[in-house]
């Protein structure tokens, strides 16, 4: 039952950074509010590595996180290059749902096929996922393959980065996630560099941006203790529903109407975590 906790409140920490970020990405490039995210992140995580007197993990566990935080990067850049190139309502929901399959097809080779319910909370999930991600958008849904290429790639690398910082954190759980943010900082401050633009975004959106970084590094612990104390399909799932929460805070703070199939979604989604608690 801990575990099921651990992987909602991920999901709650990821669904309000998104919203952070979000709203920084207003005032500045979402390259910028990803990068400063990143390094607002990496010191609050050493000083809770710190407090928490996490065990050096070994040689494997720092490249396993490296590479964890690698693909998690250019999953989440070439997510953003799917949705300049194509429709967001296509890229975003294709990217989650695969985000969230990759872990659940590795946990069914690795830690065995889940009970009857379990699976069908698997099912509710995903289709919620689907269904939120997707913005209510029903016109025009001829989808060729060009659309569906980065999004699909983007899910990939997603759904590997749960996979491979389960696989770094079995001994420690803080240095590895340390590891993986000091990785992807120094990841998108290559990219920044290549692009040859500004780095930082502008001032009004550093709040904003920091407070996303922090959040996200909430939902990684979460899941990373979710994955830890119990099946880490289940943990991936769990963690994957949090666009439910960054629809809501929409609705909330900003206004924004939520269509019908999203509230769908948003009540598909309580129904499959209730199955995944039995």
């Amino acid at each position: 039952m801990i575990s099921i906790i651990y992987g909602l409140i991920s999901a709650l920490s990821w669904g309000a950074a998104d919203f952070s970020g979000g709203l920084a990405s207003r005032k500045s490039s979402a390259y910028q509010v990803l990068f400063l995210s990143e390094l607002a992140g990496l010191i609050p995580l050493a000083i809770l590595a710190l407090l928490a007197r996490d065990p050096i993990p070994p040689f494997s566990a720092w490249v396993w996180s490296a590479l964890a935080s690698t693909v998690g990067t250019f999953g989440m850049l070439i997510l953003y290059r799917a949705f300049a190139e194509g429709r967001m309502t296509i890229a975003a929901p294709v990217s989650a749902l695969l985000a969230a399959v990759v872990p659940v097809v590795f946990g069914a080779l690795s830690e065995g096929l889940p009970d009857l319910l379990t699976g069908a909370g698997f099912v509710l999930a995903l289709a919620a996922v689907w269904i939120i991600s997707r913005d209510g958008s029903s016109a025009n849904l001829h989808v060729s393959l060009r659309d569906l290429r980065l999004p699909l790639l983007s899910g990939i690398f997603f759904g590997s980065y749960f996979v491979l910082i389960h696989q770094a954190t079995k001994e420690a759980y803080f240095w590895p996630l340390v590891n993986a943010r000091l990785v992807g900082t120094l990841v998108m401050l290559g990219y920044g560099l290549v692009l040859r633009g500004p780095i930082l975004p502008k001032r009004e959106s550093w709040q904003l941006a920091m407070l996303a970084g922090i959040l996200d590094v909430g939902g990684n612990v979460f899941y990373v203790l979710a994955s830890q104390t119990g099946r880490l399909d289940v943990a991936a799932v769990l963690g994957a529903l949090y666009p439910a929460l960054t629809v809501l805070l929409a609705w909330l703070v900003l206004k924004e109407h939520i269509s019908r199939s999203q509230t769908f979604g948003i009540l598909l989604a309580f129904v499959a975590i209730t199955l995944l608690t039995l």
